[in-house]
């Protein structure tokens, strides 16, 4: 069985038609998701899954880290341990010899 996989999305048209609701609704969403980024809109080929937003996914990893970080100082304070020990722990993490 050979699955093909596509990020073309069905027609506004379509979609509308098979869930039942206005068009304009399914064309206010994807103008929406458009608006995002989430999708991109070609004319005369359709709408597709854009590709995602690289320096987007970065800057929210970046926060994630940072949120972790904040923990960590917290716990530091709290447990009476120094920058010191808490960057040597970083530096054996980041060489591997954790």
């Amino acid at each position: 069985m050979n699955i093909i996989i596509s990020n073309n999305l069905p027609s506004v048209r379509n979609l509308a038609n098979d869930l039942k609701i206005s068009f304009l609704t399914v064309k206010r969403a994807y103008d929406e998701l458009e608006k995002a980024g989430f999708i991109k809109t070609v004319q005369g080929k359709g709408s597709f899954v854009a590709p995602k937003n690289l320096e987007l996914i970065k800057e929210e990893k970046l926060k994630e880290i940072q949120d972790y970080i904040e923990k960590i100082y917290d716990i530091s304070k709290i447990s009476n341990i120094s920058e010191e020990e808490v960057k040597e722990l970083f530096r054996m993490i980041f060489e591997g010899d954790f």
